[in-house]
C-alpha cells in the first residue's frame, strides 16, 4: 500500500542510467496504472467467464432467436451508455472522486453475478445484464481518468496499453476457466436445455472472482487526489467550480473532442459485437459446442501481445491515426470471414480481431484524454465512451434483425460495406485539426 501511494506520479524513464530498456519501460508506467491493471485483470477473468458461455447458453440452451440475442447482446454491450455520463460527471465533482465511483461500479457488477444462478429465463437474465452493464458504465470513465491523471501526457498511449494488456490477460484466462468448468460438466451442454450444472458453476465462480477484484481496488488503488499531474493540483481543486452535468455536454464544443466522438459513433455503428462474431465462426466451421468458450482466447491473445507495442506506437505516430488503422484490421477480419470457410481462417480472423482491439481500445481513451482538461477528464472520457457504446448497441440490434431476415452471411456483408464507408468518413473527419489546439492536446 505504501509503495502504491508513493509511486503514483510517473518516474522519468531516464531516472536510472544503468537500467535496462525493459526496466525503463516499466518505470514509465505509474503504480496507479499497474494497480488498476490488476483490478481489471481479476474483474475480466470474472466477466469473460460469463461472456464466453452466454451466447451458447442463450441460443443453444434457451433457444433464443438471433433477433432476441441481438437485443440481449445490445443490452450487455450498450446499456452502460445510459449511465456512463453520470459516472464521469460524479467522478469529477469535488476535486475528483474517481476511485469511489469506480468502486461503486465494480461492486455493482460483482453483486449481480451470483444472481445468474437463479435466472432461468430471458427476462431475468436481461435484467441482470442491464445491472452488470450499469456497473461497467459507472466505472469505465473514472478508471480511465485515474490512468490519464497519473500519467504524463506524452506517455498515455503506453500507460493505456499496459493497462489494457493486463485487462486482456484476464480476458484470456476467463474463457479458459469457463472451458475447464464446462468440460467437468459436459452433460449440461445439451441443445435441449439439459442440466445447468456446467453453467451454474461458471456463474458461481465468476461471482467469487469479481468480489476479489473489488477488494483489490479498495486496498491498493489510491484516491484520485493522490495522483500528480501538472494540469491540476489538489490544493487548487476545492476552489475550482464544481463540474455540472450540463458542462459535460458543453465539452463537445471542443473541436478535437467533438470529432473524436463523431468518429467513435460512426465506427461503432458498424462494429459487429464479439458474441455475434464468435457465433458466426462456430457455425461456419461447425465447431463442437464445448470449444466455443475458447474462441475469445484468440482475440485476447492478439490483444495481449499487441496492446503495449501499439500503445507506444500511438504515442509516436498519432493516436487518431492508429485508431483508424485498427478498424482497417477489423475490416480485413470481416472480409476473411465472408470469403473463407477453411479451418485456418479462424486463426486469422481472431488475430485480426485482437489487433483491432489493441489499436483502438486504450488508444481511443488516450486520444480523448488529450482533448479535455484535467478537471473534466472523467466527463470527457465518458462522452466518447458513451457515443461508442450507444452506437454498438444499435449495431447489435440491427445485426440481429438482419441475421433473422437475411441470414448471417448477408448481414455480415452489409456490416462490412458499412464499416468501409464509415472508416472513410471518419478519416475525413479526423483529417483536419482545430486551428488553436488546447495546451493539453497531444499531437495526433
Amino acid at each position: 500500500m505504501y509503495l502504491v501511494e508513493r509511486r503514483t506520479s510517473p518516474a522519468p524513464a531516464d531516472a536510472d542510467p544503468g537500467a535496462t530498456p525493459a526496466r525503463r519501460r516499466w518505470a514509465a508506467v505509474p503504480a496507479t496504472v499497474l494497480a488498476l491493471g490488476a483490478v481489471s485483470l481479476i474483474t475480466d477473468v470474472s466477466s469473460e467467464m460469463v461472456t464466453a458461455v452466454l451466447p451458447l447458453y442463450l441460443v443453444a440452451g434457451l433457444g433464443v432467436s438471433p433477433l432476441g440475442f441481438g437485443l440481449l447482446d445490445g443490452i450487455y454491450n450498450g446499456f452502460s451508455s445510459l449511465v456512463g455520463l453520470v459516472g464521469g460527471h460524479l467522478a469529477d465533482r469535488r476535486g475528483g472522486r474517481h476511485k469511489a465511483v469506480a468502486a461503486a461500479g465494480y461492486g455493482l457488477s460483482a453483486l449481480c453475478k451470483p444472481f445468474l444462478l437463479l435466472a432461468h429465463s430471458v427476462g431475468p437474465i436481461g435484467a441482470l445484464l442491464a445491472v452488470d452493464r450499469t456497473g461497467k458504465g459507472l466505472r469505465t470513465a473514472p478508471r480511465d481518468a485515474l490512468i490519464s491523471l497519473s500519467t504524463e501526457p506524452e506517455r498515455r498511449g503506453r500507460a493505456f496499453g499496459v493497462h489494457r494488456a493486463m485487462d486482456t490477460a484476464g480476458a484470456l484466462m476467463g474463457p479458459l476457466v469457463a472451458f475447464g468448468l464446462l468440460r467437468l460438466a459436459q452433460g449440461s451442454l445439451l441443445a435441449d436445455g439439459g442440466e445447468r450444472s456446467g453453467y451454474d458453476s461458471v456463474f458461481a465462480v465468476s461471482g467469487c472472482v469479481a468480489a476479489i477484484g473489488v477488494l483489490v481496488l479498495l486496498l491498493f488503488v489510491p484516491n484520485s487526489s493522490t495522483t500528480t499531474q501538472p494540469e491540476q493540483s489538489a490544493e487548487d481543486a476545492p476552489a475550482a467550480e464544481r463540474p455540472r452535468l450540463r458542462a459535460s455536454f458543453a465539452l463537445l464544443h471542443r473541436p478535437a473532442l467533438l470529432r473524436l466522438t463523431l468518429c467513435a459513433v460512426l465506427l461503432g455503428l458498424t462494429t459487429v459485437s464479439d458474441s455475434f462474431l464468435y457465433l458466426l465462426l462456430q457455425r461456419q466451421l461447425k465447431l463442437p459446442v464445448y470449444l466455443f468458450p475458447l474462441l475469445p482466447i484468440g482475440t485476447a491473445a492478439g490483444f495481449l501481445l499487441l496492446a503495449v507495442p501499439l500503445g507506444v506506437l500511438a504515442d509516436r505516430v498519432g493516436r487518431r491515426r492508429l485508431f483508424l488503422a485498427g478498424h482497417l484490421a477489423l475490416l480485413l477480419a470481416y472480409g476473411v470471414l465472408l470469403n473463407s470457410s477453411a479451418q485456418w481462417a479462424v486463426f486469422l480472423v481472431l488475430a485480426l480481431h485482437g489487433s483491432f482491439y489493441a489499436a483502438t481500445d486504450g488508444v481511443l481513451a488516450a486520444a480523448a484524454a488529450d482533448a479535455v482538461p484535467a478537471e473534466h477528464r472523467g466527463a470527457g472520457l465518458a462522452l466518447v465512451n458513451t457515443g461508442q457504446t450507444a452506437a454498438r448497441f444499435v449495431c447489435s440490434l440491427a445485426f440481429g434483425a438482419a441475421w433473422t431476415v437475411w441470414g448471417p452471411h448477408t448481414a455480415l456483408a452489409a456490416a462490412t460495406g458499412g464499416l468501409a464507408l464509415c472508416a472513410a468518413l471518419a478519416a475525413l473527419t479526423l483529417r483536419s485539426r482545430p486551428p488553436h489546439p488546447s495546451s493539453d492536446e497531444a499531437p495526433a
